[in-house]
């Protein structure tokens, strides 16, 4: 019985483990797409049900010793597809024409190995006498229990420390100790060596493969058909918040996405620093400045170094960002300077938190709308919460990323505002009216430091005339939301809409076909999302 439990256990914790893994690397593969947890779950579970209803053709009447061979050679061939499959799916998104969604199938198949493990030990254990529903229920109590352990040791432990890679490993090797007690049950003396040397074989495999196998992991999940063998990402840094990876260019991805690039030249202007530097076009006191997200560090020393901020709080749920900062001098010292405090939390949650706190403006460069959990910056109680923390006059500047619903959400919440042109629906929002002033705005970039030296000398004509024309061009980028205001107007009319409206908004046909037979289907139900 003792084997059994603890089978159960590592059963749980290993079956858990995986999932989480597959779902980091489906994240990545598909830059965050709100379907991919829904999918790779869905087809997980549906894996582990039919796992477990095809078990009952090997639960036979056999002898303890073949019954436990049966067992143990299931046990280590299930977890070795597992630890094999995110390699494997790396290398089938290199192949032609192969959208991730069409791989979501295999977690199915993968996962009905670890499906069938728990009736299969059962079966082994458990004698059919009155004490059999105590004995099982205690197996899957162990199940339970290994499960919650896999969650919560994988998912904000193991991930914080190890990479996707030495996790896969561990598991790999956990998996042939799992293979080993199944092996050794109701078996002695000399039957016992072969079955032994077999789970350390296995083990030994996924130490030898390890690096080869893993290598160019996210290079091939990212780049998909154009992958080259001989490219890899100049910083990889991985934790529980994320995947963040690093061109040689400096240009980061964050799980899998575009995050920004470093630089922090209003002329050069690759990541759209030049926003950044509109803060003082925008407000005419902009002392205290939130900033959601700091990604490469580049927006946020822009504001730092604007000689009209006096304060500059940053919150950023991944720690990352800032081992990856320290990298590059041109934003490092935003790290220690003196205006700024860098908080590392979730936006929603600070806010919540510290309700004594009021800024003058409160900037956002959001991620695209379609990317999961993006509602936690977009929806209608953040914009709501934010207009809470603005003081009077207080301005939310920030990305719907040319989301019509998104835009629509902003413009209900605030009464006024301006959209940068051509900048994907960047809005300035106020409860009072918003404009850019160019006047304001040279004043402000004439006093203007980067890395020590003036932006736009006073003494320099040049420079001058280069200043000049920027505040021309910003001020004809920021124009009144009224065109913006009309166009969203007829795709909401209120902000209650139901889960096929929800479904088209998130443009689930880009991501896979299913959404043809599902919105219909949602449409149907009573009620509204």
């Amino acid at each position: 019985m003792t084997h059994a439990l603890v089978l159960a256990f590592l059963s749980g914790f290993v079956a858990l483990s995986y999932e989480i893994l597959w779902y980091r690397a489906y994240s990545f593969v598909s830059g965050g797409a709100a379907p991919a947890f829904a999918l790779l779950l869905a087809l997980y579970l549906a894996g582990i049900a039919i796992g477990s209803r095809a078990s009952r053709r090997f639960c036979s009447g056999e002898e303890p010793g073949r019954l436990s061979l049966a067992l143990g050679r299931f046990i280590l061939l299930a977890n070795l597809l597992g630890y094999l499959f995110v390699p494997l799916l790396s290398w089938v998104m290199t192949l032609n024409d192969v959208p991730w969604t069409r791989t979501v199938p295999l977690v199915a198949v993968v996962s009905c190995g670890l499906g069938a493990i728990l009736p299969l030990v059962s079966h082994q254990a458990v004698a059919p006498d009155a004490r059999a529903g105590a004995r099982v229920s205690w197996i899957f109590f162990a199940n339970i229990l290994g499960s919650a352990s896999g969650s919560l040791l994988t998912g904000f432990w193991l991930t914080d420390y190890w990479s996707l890679r030495q996790i896969s490993l561990f598991l790999g090797i956990l998996g042939a100790i799992m293979g080993a007690v199944a092996l050794q049950a109701g078996v002695r003396g000399l039957r016992l060596i072969p079955r032994m040397l077999g789970a350390a074989a296995v083990a030994g495999l996924a130490v030898l493969l390890n690096p080869w196998i893993f290598d160019g992991l996210y290079e091939r999940l990212v780049h998909k058909a154009f992958y080259t063998p001989s490219f890899r990402f100049l910083h990889l840094v991985e934790n529980r918040s994320g995947v963040i990876a690093v061109y040689p260019d400096g240009t980061f991805l964050g799980g899998g996405r575009y995050d920004g690039s470093v630089n922090t030249s209003i002329e050069t202007d690759r990541n759209g620093v030049s926003r950044a530097y509109a803060v003082s076009g925008l407000h005419p006191r902009p002392r205290e400045i939130l900033m959601v997200g700091l990604s490469t560090g580049s927006w946020a020393q822009a504001v730092a170094d604007n000689p009209d901020v006096e304060r500059l709080t940053v919150i950023e749920i991944n720690r990352g960002y800032l081992e990856l900062i320290r990298k590059y001098p041109e934003v490092s010292g935003v790290l220690d300077h003196p205006k700024v405090r860098i908080e590392i939390d979730d936006a929603r949650r600070w806010l919540v938190r510290h309700r004594d706190r009021k800024f003058d403006m409160i900037i956002s460069n959001t991620t695209p709308h379609w990317r999961s959990h993006v509602t936690s910056l977009l929806s209608l109680e953040f914009l709501e919460l934010v207009r809470s923390r603005l003081n009077p006059g207080g301005i939310l500047f920030y990305g719907t990323t040319g989301s019509h619903p998104a835009a629509h959400t902003g413009l209900t919440v605030f009464p006024h505002g301006v959209e940068l042109k051509g900048g994907n629906q960047f809005l300035a929002l106020g409860e009072q009216p918003v404009d850019f002033v160019p006047e304001r705005w040279k004043a402000s970039m004439r006093r203007h430091r980067r890395m020590g030296r003036l932006m736009f000398d006073p003494a320099d004509p040049a420079k001058q005339d280069r200043l000049d024309r920027l505040a021309a061009g910003f001020d004809s980028q920021y124009v009144p939301c009224d065109e913006l205001r009309r166009a969203v107007a007829p795709v909401f009319c209120d902000t209650a809409f139901n889960m096929g409206e929800m479904l088209d908004s998130l443009a689930l046909d880009h991501v896979t076909n299913l959404t043809p037979r599902l919105v219909p289907f949602f449409r149907d139900l009573p009620g509204a999302y």
